[in-house]
C-alpha cells in the first residue's frame, strides 16, 4: 500500500531522536530508522560487508566474523575519501531499503530517520516542492528537525556513550550545525525541556501529519 506522508526526521548526536521516534511509534506511524538499516546491512554474509572488508581491510572483522563498527569507524571518521567511499557502498543500499519499507507500510504517514539528511546536500531548502530529494533521493514530503541545544547535546551524549567532551565535540563539528539543519526543516520540535514537552508536540504533530495524509496533496497508494 505505501505510507500516503514521507517525513524525514533529521536532527544532531544527542537531540532526542529515538525518544521522538518512540513516541510517534506509540501513537501508530511506521518509523524507518537509517541506523538499523545500515547495521542490518553489515551483517555477516551481506554483501555490503564483503565489499567494506575489500576496501578497508580484513582487519576490521573481529573474531566471530562481524564488523568492528569502532574500528571502522576510527579508520574514516578524520579522512574525508574514505568517508566517500564507505557512503558509496551503503548510502544507496540504506535508500533503496528505506523505500522498500516506505512502499509497504499501511499506515497514513512513516518517518524516515535520517540523522545526516541535512549533511548529504540532497534537500534543497525553501523550494516548497513536494518530492524535493527527487528521484535519487527519499522523495520526502516534509522535513521535521528535532532542535537542541549545542551543551544539552553534550550533556546527553556524555550520559550515554563512553566518551570525552573532545571526542563529543569533534562528532558535533563533523555534523551540520543547528542552523543548517533548521534551513531544510518544515516542522521543528525543540527538545530543551522535558518528556512532557515532547509528547505534546508529538500529539500537535500527529494531528497534522494525519490531516496531510488524509488531504489532496497526499500520496495516491
Amino acid at each position: 500500500m505505501g505510507c500516503r506522508l514521507r517525513i524525514g526526521l533529521t536532527g544532531g548526536i544527542g537531540s532526542g531522536k529515538s525518544e521522538v521516534s518512540r513516541l510517534f511509534a506509540g501513537r501508530g506511524a511506521t518509523i524507518i530508522d537509517t541506523d538499523v538499516i545500515a547495521r542490518e546491512l553489515v551483517e555477516p554474509g551481506q554483501p555490503a560487508l564483503q565489499e567494506i572488508i575489500n576496501t578497508f581491510g580484513a582487519d576490521l572483522l573481529d573474531n566471530e566474523g562481524r564488523l568492528d563498527r569502532a574500528r571502522l569507524r576510527a579508520q574514516v571518521f578524520a579522512n574525508p575519501e574514505k568517508r566517500q567511499h564507505l557512503e558509496a557502498i551503503l548510502h544507496p543500499r540504506i535508500r533503496a531499503r528505506a523505500l522498500e519499507l516506505a512502499d509497504a507500510a499501511d499506515t497514513p504517514y512513516c518517518l524516515l530517520v535520517i540523522p545526516l539528511l541535512a549533511e548529504t546536500g540532497e534537500v534543497r531548502p525553501g523550494t516548497g516542492q513536494e518530492g524535493r530529494l527527487g528521484e535519487n533521493g527519499y522523495s520526502l514530503d516534509r522535513v521535521l528537525v528535532i532542535d537542541t541545544p549545542t551543551e544539552k547535546q553534550i550533556e546527553r551524549v556524555a550520559a550515554r556513550d563512553p566518551l570525552s567532551r573532545q571526542e563529543i565535540e569533534a562528532i558535533l563539528n563533523s555534523q551540520s550545525d543547528r542552523q543548517q539543519r533548521l534551513s531544510i526543516a518544515d516542522d521543528v520540535i525543540v527538545n530543551d525541556s522535558d518528556l512532557a514537552h515532547l509528547e505534546s508536540e508529538v500529539r500537535r504533530l500527529d494531528r497534522q501529519y494525519h490531516q496531510l495524509a488524509d488531504g489532496p496533496d497526499a500520496r495516491t497508494p
